[in-house]
């Protein structure tokens, strides 16, 4: 048993330095063994483990957003990629043991890594063929991949050991694996804020932010990763003329990271059209504890009174896309953030101005059907009896709802470009001169709101996302 192998460990940033030690130790391990073929050692590539022991249960501040539990006991988590999770690792453990009394165990675990997880690890394809050798080598398996821990099942918490993280060890390596597969980008560079678009407007204003940021003296961002992997320094962003750049990307949901030393920059993503591409993405996202993520996209408007280019800040969702009916159920209200609602519509008006009619809070409807409006005025007037929505669009009540689902911060801030109820549905022509004349003030509020969020990430530890039942100390 591996756990006679757990070493206690007296202090948090000793557990957490020791935790990539042993992935490191195994990474390069899996390397060696591929290499030489000495297939047997690899069953010693074992992903860490991390162990709490909370000694004694007692009341702490009822403010404390996460790093408590109900109870005294035994928890744990079998971790992968720990130095990506560094400083979330260093924060939750400090702020867990700071409540209670703990002993800290860390050693290696009894799951051992695919290699397929492994960056760098060449020679697969001949371990496979190895005979009765390649047993010791396991494949990636969907028998592991799972969100027990997230959606609060009874299993994943009646156990021995209590979960101290949401998510197991293959989950979270799939979900890096598919980012990458999706952006073109390794996960390094993600960055804590998250911006979702489907418009390639949106991403180059979005650079030519970045590039002009990098050019200034006191800025934070110390570079910019394209979608091609393409890195541009702040030395470089002196010399360029970001009209130059080539922002194509062969990738599905092409990635711009603008990083800062600590990793609380702004990463956009531009995720394409409908529910299933946001579930997507937010379901491999979600492993990586980003402090926040936000739609800046499009919508129908359906009252009258509206014009092209208002903006809808979404207070409550109306779920008709039916993509997270399994995982939530719909009579589970979705909440608006207060947090993030308060700094968009401050952003919204630091950029805007006072015009108070431009901006209005209201129900968000997403549906999976984009030809929705294309029904009878008999089948939409039954389809959206007794609705409040001010607006129509595809991606924004997936976000949201994955957005509570993972515990993660959430917001929607849309433009109104058609009112297909009042006869101005979307056209090219209509369209284009509207997206010229609306794009770039739409990112920059999007883009004001989580600069401003960044400096203070304390508002955004709300409790208002932590389950009654079910939940984990980390946040």
């Amino acid at each position: 048993m591996r756990d006679q192998e757990l070493t206690r460990v007296v202090d948090v940033e000793g557990a957490v330095d020791k935790l990539v030690e042993l992935y490191d130790r195994s990474a390069e391990l899996a390397r060696t063994v591929l290499e030489d073929g000495t297939y047997e050692a690899y069953r010693d590539v074992v992903y860490p483990k991390l162990v709490v022991d909370v000694k004694e249960w007692h009341p702490i501040d009822r403010s404390e957003p996460f790093g408590y539990v109900d109870e005294a006991g035994r928890y744990s988590a079998t971790l992968s990629k720990p130095h990506l999770m560094r400083a979330y690792l260093l924060e939750q453990l400090t702020r867990l043991t700071g409540n209670y009394p703990c002993d800290i165990y860390v050693g290696p675990s009894e799951v051992r890594i695919p290699p397929e997880y492994i960056r760098g690890v060449e020679g697969i394809s001949e371990a496979r063929r190895a005979g009765d050798a390649a047993e010791c080598i396991p494949r990636p398996t969907l028998d592991h991949v799972h969100d027990g821990i997230v959606d609060s099942d009874w299993d994943a918490f009646h156990g021995p050991e209590k979960p101290l993280f949401h998510f197991g060890p293959q989950r979270f390596d799939i979900a890096c694996a598919r980012i990458e597969h999706y952006t073109g980008i390794e996960v390094e560079s993600l960055q804590k804020y998250i911006l979702f678009t489907n418009y390639d407007m949106h991403t180059t204003e979005f650079v030519s932010f970045g590039v002009e940021q990098l050019a200034a003296d006191d800025s934070r961002y110390t570079s910019l990763v394209l979608p091609s992997g393409s890195r541009i320094s702040r030395d470089h962003a002196a010399r360029l003329d970001d009209t130059d750049l080539d922002l194509g990307s062969k990738y599905q949901m092409p990635r711009y990271d603008l990083c800062t030393r600590d990793g609380d920059g702004i990463t956009m993503l531009n995720i394409g059209v409908g529910p299933s591409n946001a579930k997507t993405i937010t379901d491999c996202l979600a492993v990586l504890r980003p402090e926040a993520w936000i739609m800046i996209g499009h919508c129908a408007g359906l009252d009258g009174r509206m014009r092209i280019g208002d903006l809808i800040l979404g207070n409550a969702y109306q779920r008709k896309d039916g993509i997270l009916d399994e995982r939530i159920a719909r009579d589970i209200p979705i909440p608006a953030v207060p947090e993030i609602q308060r700094t968009l519509e401050s952003s919204v008006e630091a950029i805007y101005g006072d015009d108070k009619s431009l901006m209005r809070t209201g129900t968000v409807l997403s549906t999976d059907d984009r030809n929705w409006e294309w029904k009878t005025p008999r089948e939409l007037w039954e389809w959206l009896r007794g609705s409040t929505a001010a607006a129509v669009d595809m991606e924004s009540c997936a976000l949201a709802t994955n957005g509570y689902r993972y515990r993660i911060p959430y917001g929607t801030l849309l433009s109104v470009s058609d009112l297909p109820l009042h006869a101005v549905p979307k056209l090219p022509a209509q369209a284009q001169a509207f997206y010229s004349n609306s794009k770039q003030a739409h990112v920059m509020c999007a883009v004001r709101a989580v600069e401003v969020m960044a400096r203070n990430p304390e508002r955004l530890r709300t409790r208002k996302l932590r389950r009654t039942i079910g939940e984990v100390p980390f946040r």
